[in-house]
């Protein structure tokens, strides 16, 4: 899978760049989903994976964005994508903490049922969303069997969640995209 050019270089200009705040973090994933429906290069998700380590610092991992339609593959979301590449990058299967450091995915909306359980699976501490599930169904997406359930599942897991973070921000990428965008 091959990612935009655009994209492995706004990854690299963030390479030595510390994220204090939830809404640093969220900002990139935002950015991503608005890059990814300008530069018409996917749909209007998109994700950054960081590592926090025990002293507090966080640093970028992974970025990921929608590659549905140009890929031909209705499974690469920007959450996938994301955490495909984390793990890749790191040499492992699993994002699980350790003590030296935790793992937080950050996507631009909240997750469709498939990237909830990539989410789980993928041993992320912590999932922040900006846009919700409403706000992307609001466009014309389906995003499956997604219920309360489903988040509290991910916390009975350990995995903490964060919604609702850069909402307007999120929101108004997937409205700019439901103008003129593919709904798959």
């Amino acid at each position: 899978m091959v990612l935009p050019d655009w994209l492995v270089a706004y990854e690299s200009s963030l390479k030595d760049k510390e994220f204090p705040t939830d809404e640093d973090m969220m900002k990139v994933a935002v950015e991503v989903s608005a890059r990814n429906v300008e530069m018409k290069t996917g749909g209007p998700f998109g994700t950054a994976i960081f590592q926090r380590s025990k002293d507090g610092r966080t640093k970028l991992i992974s970025l990921g964005c929608n590659r549905v339609v140009p890929c031909n593959n209705s499974t690469l979301h920007g959450e996938t994508v994301a955490i495909m590449f984390a793990e890749q990058k790191l040499q492992t299967y699993s994002l699980h903490a350790t003590e030296d450091a935790e793992y937080i995915l950050c996507t631009s909306c909240e997750p469709c049922c498939m990237c909830l359980g990539s989410t789980l699976w993928s041993g992320v501490s912590e999932l922040m969303c900006s846009a919700t599930k409403d706000d992307a169904e609001a466009i014309g997406f389906n995003e499956g069997p997604v219920f309360p359930e489903s988040y509290k599942a991910l916390e009975e897991a350990g995995i903490k969640v964060k919604k609702r973070v850069l909402h307007k921000e999120g929101a108004a990428v997937l409205k700019r995209y439901g103008d003129t965008g593919v709904i798959y």
